[in-house]
């Protein structure tokens, strides 16, 4: 690859040249100041005892010239540009194939992502939606940079909120085999464990009962929900896109989170009946592991859960994907884990994500006051339809809508930054003009409408003179899959992908391609454009639908 070659020369003439610090090959602000940028001469300027702009011209005297690239010139106060040739442009559309931006950064790691964690009895919540989205997005980047993936679901099905569907559906004589009911249930349960005593006393027995299992009735309608609840989430996630490797739950790693704090009492003190760690030692806060009624709490349990874990899969790296809220206690759960679980503890990484707030009200739940993640599917579902109405896609229109549904809703997510919390808009999600998933989903099937029409063969040979914006963005792909993938962050490959669609129709508009004297090449190119558009898409968890 040209960046590589072009990486090589700069860091041999920097070796001789005495600098020693990294050389970091990046891309110019704008397309007119070329196709890389180096500003090795700024970084090194000091130690050299010399201007930028003198460390500039050494550097490009030592390079001279380089096969591929048509031009090297200084910008600025000392950036080192790079034009790349036509020829450079031609091998790299030759190049693109299905593998096209994958990398061995990570060759031979084992990486578990844990990630979308919906609670059995409770409703899956738009925050699930935003955590599965980032979660399938940050092990298909890691899978795409040579480690071995699996992916992790944990799940709480023990707890005050399991205690307070069960009361709800012993009081409001509901049926745990329907997960609409246990929605209301628990609903029912909260609002009265926070108003009414006598309610929340009940509740708390439950709570114990579910962990002992002492109790016929309750083991009864706890069963019933638990399992409607794990099938109706399936449903889910097949339609997000989503498969996963392990389950883990709370009711199996309570026991072990019990038994590491229980087998710590230097690291873990009792205070008022409970086991506390005082993070205050760190720099932290107090957090309770073990209730006064001997219970676990959260972090005893995610204790048990990265033991459990270790134990199922020896990994390399763990990778949690929750919400920002949790960060503070995340941060106090892992110094305990440091004390206690050290060995594990080096493997754990934590990505938090923001909140997701609906735009000015536009949507309201069929189900009660709250959007679920499962409204608000159904909701663009319909609305995916509505745009649909008049297209002849025959039996296919059902699915093609849950695809575009759940592109505008994971494109929404994976915009920005992962800490960021988002507005999520309803009509500009489905949008397809620009800055949405199902936009960059018709410029990959127009490209393939394109494609479909040809009679002459799609090979790159008999360039046209001029490179088109969009193809001078091809070459960045793999530079922006590895960025993303080491940072964590897909909202790299959507600005990319935004920006490369964007190019494309342009081009397209203005640009007749069949009939004309490059039609072989400009065939070539579109193909290449498709196939970068379903990598990066498939990298994002987005299908690539081939009709919309």
């Amino acid at each position: 690859m040209i960046r590589e070659v072009i990486q090589a020369h700069v860091e041999g003439v920097a070796k001789k040249l005495g600098i020693d610090m990294p050389v970091i090959l990046d891309f110019p602000a704008e397309l007119a100041h070329g196709d890389y940028s180096t500003n090795i001469a700024l970084t090194a300027a000091k130690a050299l005892k010399l201007s930028p702009h003198e460390v500039a011209e050494k550097i490009v005297k030592e390079i001279g010239t380089i096969e591929g690239v048509t031009k090297i010139e200084i910008a600025g106060p000392g950036f080192i540009n790079f034009h790349l040739a036509r020829e450079a442009f031609v091998d790299v559309v030759k190049g693109i194939d299905e593998r096209w931006g994958r990398n061995d950064h990570v060759k031979g790691y084992k990486v578990m992502v844990e990630y979308t964690d919906p609670n059995p009895f409770k409703q899956f919540h738009i925050g699930h939606l935003m955590s599965n989205a980032i979660g399938e997005s940050i092990s298909r980047l890691v899978d795409f940079s040579g480690a071995e993936v699996k992916r992790a679901n944990y799940q709480g099905d023990v707890g005050p909120h399991v205690a307070k569907a069960i009361w709800g559906i012993q009081k409001l004589s509901l049926d745990a085999h329907h997960a609409a009911d246990l929605g209301k249930a628990y609903a029912a349960g909260a609002e009265a464990y926070e108003n009414d005593q006598k309610a929340k006393e009940e509740i708390n027995i439950i709570n114990a009962k579910v962990y002992d299992r002492p109790d016929t009735e309750i083991n009864k309608i706890y069963d019933a929900g638990r399992s409607a609840s794990l099938a109706h989430f399936e449903e889910l996630y097949k339609v997000l896109g989503t498969k996963f490797d392990f389950y883990f739950f709370e009711s199996e790693t309570a026991p072990k989170g019990l038994a590491i704090v229980r087998a710590h009492p230097t690291v873990f003190e009792e205070s008022d009946g409970a086991v506390v760690y005082k993070g205050e030692k760190v720099g932290l806060h107090t957090r309770v592991f073990i209730t006064s009624r001997g219970l676990p709490t959260y972090e005893a349990k995610d204790l048990g859960l990265a033991e459990m874990k270790a134990e199922q899969w020896p990994f390399d790296l763990s990778i949690s994907i929750t919400a920002t809220e949790q960060s503070g206690y995340f941060s106090v759960m892992l110094a305990a884990m440091k004390e206690v679980l050290p060995d594990i503890a080096k493997k754990i990484q934590h990505v938090s994500h923001g909140m997701m707030q609906l735009s000015g009200g536009k949507m309201s739940s069929r189900t009660g006051n709250v959007v679920t993640g499962e409204s608000l599917i159904a909701e663009m579902r319909s609305q995916a339809l509505g745009k649909m109405e008049g297209r002849e896609l025959g039996d296919e229109k059902e699915k093609i809508a849950d695809t575009v549904a759940v592109a505008a809703i994971k494109y929404s997510v994976l915009k920005q930054a992962t800490g960021k919390n988002i507005i999520f808009d309803p009509e500009q999600s489905l949008s397809f003009e620009g800055d949405s998933g199902p936009y960059l989903q018709y410029a990959h099937t127009r490209a393939l409408s394109v494609l479909a029409k040809a009679v002459e063969k799609a090979e790159a040979k008999n360039p046209p003179e001029q490179v088109p914006e969009f193809e001078r963005l091809l070459p960045r792909f793999p530079d922006i899959v590895f960025r993303a993938a080491k940072e964590n962050e897909p909202h790299y490959v959507t600005t990319y992908l935004t920006q490369l669609a964007g190019a494309f129709n342009s081009w397209y508009a203005a640009e007749k391609i069949i009939g004309t004297e490059h039609e072989e090449y400009k065939l070539a190119l579109t193909k290449a454009f498709a196939q970068t558009m379903k990598n990066g898409l498939w990298l994002l968890g987005i299908q690539a639908p081939e009709r919309m």
